[in-house]
């Protein structure tokens, strides 16, 4: 069959799909759409930024695009490391590109272990190499460099360790990603290998954020959605991750179809399924809004994620990593979950298929907090406020590292059937926690106080209610937590949510 059939074959099969389905290719159907009771008890997954940039480990996963523009310390660190561009491209990173140690079942159970619900790998980023046996391209995983279908391993070993497996597809930016080789001599501008580097278009405004002269094609954007639908059919992963250029308005009537052929799979499946956007891609409501290194200030009425990375500023593996510690990635765990959030946080394995272990540290101190505290986070939902105390997010995108430590004044909140949790993110100095949000004489919890339990602690606790607040006297044993789980226990008839 040729390449041309394959599509034409894949298309019919995705009209199919939207027409014999619940939802059609239109916003008011699409906001229909529930988000999934796995998803919003889940609290926390592991994404994987893992591929043929692992290899030169150089800056960011961006090295691909930034190589190829004269001026970036990419371009001068490539010419110096490998040659000029022309004779040593992107493309000659994938033969180094082995995986020989990766371990898809090593991977699955460390990720267990730290605690993780759900774990979603990049199956393509912007670069066109696909990390999946991809049927529209020979520049895959399957047919190159490792020779695996990389996410069906994975796939296979998170959910025999009882996880939710997704992907996560950059396709759309291969629009544009490697226009700087048309601009210097370099294999880019090679017919051989359009497949890989796509169209390349011409585009203006920040190295990082790109704006391309001209929106996608109908080629460009029918290759896409044919792309996307068959990585759904292929594997079916339970949420659908998209990066951020989709938002521009010539992919909107198709992510209509894509969303459509998407949730009527799942309805086939009898799965519940997650889309993940930026900005203003999708229309509220029909699918989950994502925030990238950052949080908000608030409670969103709407089940939310935030993705971050262990790494203050790439997403792949490089040389010279600043990692974040485990005390700030708990912290957010805790902010995001007690505002209706999500936490996505990312890894970057090395081009041989090992994790750093700086990376399976952080994920096991993870780990080891939630198996005390996991109480006060799965399955939680928001209480009436989110929490209090004197530490501030700067909301949005890309302010992940901007805010000040927590301390013990900063507590949050959740609740789970008639349970109240209040989470200190700091060891107070005396020893006594203090939560003004449940004074007694508290406008938010009228409730009566009958216990108060610390997580992971058999032994009772000294506490009182005043006007002050609820003051509990703290076990030095807890001292060198990163943050600890008050259990409020209140009247059996009387439910802290209401």
């Amino acid at each position: 069959m040729t390449l041309h059939q394959l599509r034409m074959d894949k298309k019919a099969e995705i009209r199919h799909t939207i027409q014999a389905g619940p939802f059609a290719a239109d916003w008011d159907s699409l906001k229909n759409y529930k988000v999934p009771r796995w998803y919003a008890d889940a609290k926390f997954g592991i994404f994987i930024h893992w591929g043929v940039y692992a290899v030169p480990a150089f800056q960011t996963e961006w090295y691909a695009r930034k190589m190829y523009i004269e001026g970036s310390e990419e371009y001068e660190h490539h010419r110096k490391t490998y040659g000029p561009q022309e004779n040593f491209g992107y493309k000659d990173f994938i033969p180094q590109f082995t995986a020989e140690k990766f371990d898809a079942e090593q991977w699955a159970s460390l990720f267990k272990r730290a605690g993780a619900s759900f774990v979603v790998p990049v199956a393509e980023h912007h670069d066109g190499f696909a990390m999946y046996d991809n049927p529209f391209s020979e520049w895959n995983a399957a047919r190159m460099g490792p020779k695996r279908d990389i996410i069906g391993e994975l796939a296979a070993a998170v959910r025999r360790h009882y996880m939710t497996f997704g992907v996560s597809s950059h396709r759309a930016e291969n629009w544009w990603y490697f226009n700087g080789g048309r601009q210097i001599p370099s294999d880019v501008q090679d017919p051989k290998y359009a497949d890989l580097y796509g169209p390349a278009q011409p585009c203006y405004g920040d190295l990082d954020y790109p704006l391309p002269i001209v929106q996608p094609n109908e080629e460009f954007l029918d290759d896409w959605l044919v792309r996307t639908c068959d990585l759904i059919d292929r594997y079916g992963p339970q949420l659908l991750y998209f990066d951020w250029w989709i938002e521009q308005p010539a992919f909107k009537p198709y992510l209509q179809k894509l969303a459509a052929h998407y949730y009527n799979r799942a309805a086939q499946w009898d799965r519940g399924v997650v889309v993940n956007y930026k900005f203003d891609a999708f229309e509220q409501g029909t699918a989950v809004y994502d925030v990238e290194r950052g949080q908000l200030e608030g409670i969103h009425p709407e089940v939310w994620q935030t993705c971050t990375s262990v790494g203050e500023t790439a997403w792949c593996h490089i040389a010279d990593h600043k990692y974040k510690t485990s005390t700030t990635l708990i912290g957010d765990l805790v902010d995001v979950v007690s505002k209706n959030g999500t936490l996505l946080l990312n890894i970057g394995p090395r081009a041989d298929g090992t994790i750093p272990e700086e990376e399976q540290a952080l994920l096991l101190e993870i780990g080891e907090w939630l198996s005390v505290n996991g109480e006060a986070i799965y399955g939680t939902r928001p209480w009436k406020v989110y929490g209090e105390g004197p530490t501030r997010i700067v909301k949005g995108m890309f302010n992940d590292t901007k805010r000040q430590p927590y301390g013990a004044e900063d507590i949050r909140f959740t609740t789970r059937g008639s349970h109240l949790y209040a989470t200190v993110l700091g060891w107070p100095e005396d020893g006594r926690a203090r939560i003004r949000t449940l004074s007694s004489s508290s406008a938010e919890y009228a409730s009566d106080i009958q216990a108060v339990e610390l997580l992971g602690w058999k032994d009772k606790l000294q506490w009182e209610r005043t006007e002050e607040g609820l003051i509990v006297r703290l076990p030095e044993a807890w001292s060198d937590r990163p943050a600890f789980s008050l259990k409020v226990i209140s009247e059996p008839d009387r439910n802290p949510n209401k």
